[in-house]
C-alpha cells in the first residue's frame, strides 16, 4: 500500500471536511472525487485492515448520514434487498475457504466497499433530480482524468504519481501507451469512461452542454486506454441507446438476440464465449485468455460451485503464480469469491436492476419519450455496458464506484410510472439552477494537484 505524498494528503483531508459541510444534494461530490482522482493503492495499515483512501472517504460518509440522521426514503427496494442478501452470502462464503481469516478479511472489505459505496449513494440519491445530479457530478469529474490520461498516452508520465506511489511510467502495448490515470491498470480506466458514456448521454434532454463535455471526456478515457475491452463496453451501450426506438418490443430484440448465438453456438466449432479471442480492437488483445477462462472454470467446478476457491493457478497455463490465475472476469470472480450462489446474486442485482429501468419507463405498451423516460433508458444502457465489461475485467480498483452509481440511480427512479409519464417537460429540472453557469468550464480546469 502506497503512502500519500502532501499534495494527496490535502485533496483527501479537503474531501473529508466537504463530506460533512456540504448539503445533502451535493455531498456525494467529494466521494465521487476521490473515487476518479486518487490512486486506489493509496491509504494505511491499522491493524489487521487495509484502509484505502476511498474507504475512508466511505467511513466518513457514513459518519455524516448517522450525525444528521440521514436514512433512506421509505422502505426497501427489491435491489435494496437484493444488496444485502447478496453481502450477507459473501461474508458466510468465507467459511468454505482454507484459510478463513483471510477470507472473511477479503469479504469483509468486499462488502464494505461494494455495500457502503452503494447504500450511500442511495441515501444521497433518493429521487430522480438527484439521480440527474449524481450523473452530472460523475461525468464532469471525468474530465480532468481525462485531460491527464490523454496527457499521460502522449508525454509517457502519470500524473497522478504526485498524489502518491503510484504507476509513473504507464505501459506500452503495441507500440502505444496505455494510459491509466489514477486507477489500477488502464482497462479499468478506459472501462470506467466506456460504461459512464450512456450517463453523459443521460444528460442530453436537460442538460445539453454538460452532456458534450461529458461525451468527450468518456471518449478521450476510452482511447487513451489503449485497450480492446472499454471499447467494446461502450459500443455495447452505445447499441443499448440505440435501441431506444425499439423500447416497445424489447421482447422481441432480446429473443432475436438469443436466436443469433444459439445460431452461432450451432455453426461454431468452439463454444460461443470463444468470440471473445477474435476480437482485437487495440492490437496485442488477450481475448483468447478470457475465453479459455471461462471455459477452464466450467472444467473446475467441482472446486469452486459451493463456496468459491482459494487456488486458480492450475486453471490457466499462463497464471502469475501456482496460486492465483488472473481473473478477468467479474463474474467468475463472484464465482471464486463465494461459488455458484453469490455468482447467481450478483447476476440477480443485475436483473432486478434492469427490471426496475423497465418498470420505470411506463406501463408496457404506452409509448412515453419525454427527457424523463430517455434519462431511464440511458441508466439502462449504462447498466447494459457493464454487463458487457465483466465479461472481460474484473473492477478490482475504485472503479467498483462506477458500477454502484449506475445502480443507486436506477434505483432512484422507483416512483410511481404515471409521475414519469406526465413529468416530461422539455424545461431542465430544479437541479440545473443549482449548478453555476461556466461550472463545466471550471471543472475542466481544475487542477491535478
Amino acid at each position: 500500500m502506497g503512502e500519500l505524498k502532501p499534495a494527496g494528503a490535502l485533496f483527501v483531508a479537503l474531501a473529508l471536511l466537504l463530506t460533512f459541510v456540504l448539503p445533502r444534494r451535493w455531498a456525494a461530490l467529494p466521494l465521487l472525487a476521490g473515487a476518479l482522482h486518487v490512486p486506489f493503492g493509496l491509504g494505511a495499515v491499522i491493524g489487521p485492515f487495509h484502509v484505502y483512501v476511498i474507504r475512508l472517504l466511505l467511513v466518513a460518509a457514513l459518519l455524516r448520514l448517522m450525525v444528521r440522521r440521514e436514512g433512506l426514503d421509505g422502505r426497501l427496494h427489491a435491489l435494496d434487498a437484493a444488496m444485502l442478501v447478496w453481502a450477507t452470502w459473501a461474508v458466510f462464503a468465507s467459511v468454505f475457504h482454507d484459510d478463513v481469516a483471510a477470507a472473511l478479511k477479503f469479504d469483509l472489505g468486499l462488502v464494505f466497499n461494494a455495500g457502503a459505496c452503494y447504500f450511500v449513494l442511495r441515501v444521497l440519491c433518493p429521487t430522480l433530480d438527484d439521480a440527474r445530479r449524481l450523473c452530472a457530478m460523475a461525468v464532469l469529474l471525468m474530465v480532468p482524468v481525462a485531460i491527464e490520461m490523454t496527457i499521460e498516452q502522449l508525454g509517457a508520465r502519470n500524473l497522478y504519481s504526485v498524489f502518491g506511489d503510484t504507476v509513473d511510467v504507464p505501459q506500452m502495448r503495441g507500440g502505444r501507451m496505455r494510459a491509466q490515470g489514477p486507477f489500477a491498470h488502464a482497462i479499468l480506466a478506459g472501462t470506467v469512461g466506456a460504461v459512464w458514456l450512456p450517463l453523459a448521454f443521460a444528460l442530453w434532454s436537460s442538460h445539453r452542454r454538460i452532456a458534450l463535455v461529458g461525451v468527450v471526456a468518456c471518449v478521450a478515457m476510452i482511447l487513451a486506454s489503449a485497450s480492446s475491452g472499454p471499447v467494446i463496453g461502450a459500443l455495447a451501450g452505445v447499441a443499448a441507446l440505440a435501441l431506444w426506438p425499439l423500447r416497445l418490443h424489447l421482447s422481441a430484440v432480446r429473443w432475436s438476440v438469443l436466436g443469433a448465438l444459439a445460431a452461432l453456438s450451432a455453426a461454431m466449432s468452439a463454444p460461443v464465449y470463444y468470440l471473445l479471442a477474435r476480437i482485437d480492437i487495440a492490437g496485442g488483445s488477450t481475448g483468447w485468455y478470457r475465453a479459455r477462462l471461462i471455459e477452464t472454470a466450467v472444467e473446475h467446478l467441482d472446486e469452486w460451485w459451493l463456496g468459491g476457491t482459494d487456488v486458480t493457478g492450475h486453471w490457466m497455463p499462463t497464471s502469475l503464480d501456482k496460486v492465483h490465475a488472473d481473473i478477468t472476469n467479474h463474474y467468475l470472480h463472484m464465482g471464486v469469491v463465494g461459488g455458484l450462489l453469490l455468482m447467481g446474486l450478483f447476476a440477480l442485482i443485475l436483473v432486478i436492476a434492469f427490471r426496475r429501468v423497465g418498470r420505470s419507463l411506463g406501463p408496457a405498451g404506452h409509448d412515453t419519450h419525454g427527457p424523463n423516460e430517455w434519462f431511464v433508458w440511458a441508466l439502462g444502457a449504462s447498466l447494459f455496458a457493464h454487463a458487457v465489461s465483466f465479461m472481460s475485467v474484473s473492477y478490482f480498483d475504485q472503479s467498483f464506484v462506477a458500477l454502484y452509481v449506475t445502480l443507486a440511480a436506477i434505483a432512484a427512479t422507483a416512483v410511481k410510472r404515471e409521475t414519469l409519464a406526465h413529468e416530461a417537460s422539455a424545461d431542465p429540472p430544479e437541479w440545473i439552477g443549482a449548478i453555476p453557469r461556466g461550472a463545466s468550464v471550471a471543472l475542466i480546469n481544475r487542477p491535478l494537484h
